[in-house]
């Protein structure tokens, strides 16, 4: 029973490398496109900064991968759902 807990152990833990490295692959991708961007939009148009909708855009997606990486629970998370669940059985006729 225990081999098979340490196997359970280190699929999640492989799985949770997986993630965190697709999420600085993804940071890191966003950093360079977005230099990359404010540089071709500083050269060719100087006067108007359109570089600011997709860094916004794209950011706004890096910061919700980077809270599901990272188990950070805004509103109806995990700990939230459990808490109804038992909330729920405790009453029992809901």
């Amino acid at each position: 029973m225990k081999e098979a807990s340490k196997e359970a152990t280190f699929l999640r833990a492989k799985e949770k490398v997986k993630q965190l490295k697709e999420f600085y692959t993804h940071g890191i991708v966003y950093v360079c496109v977005i230099t990359f961007l404010i540089i071709l939009n500083l050269i060719v148009s100087p006067r108007y900064l359109w570089v600011v909708f997709p860094m916004i855009g794209w950011g706004i997606g890096v910061f919700f991968h980077g809270l599901s990486v990272f188990n950070v629970e805004v509103v109806f998370g995990n700990k939230w759902e459990s808490q109804k669940i038992k909330e729920f059985m405790d009453k029992s006729n809901f």
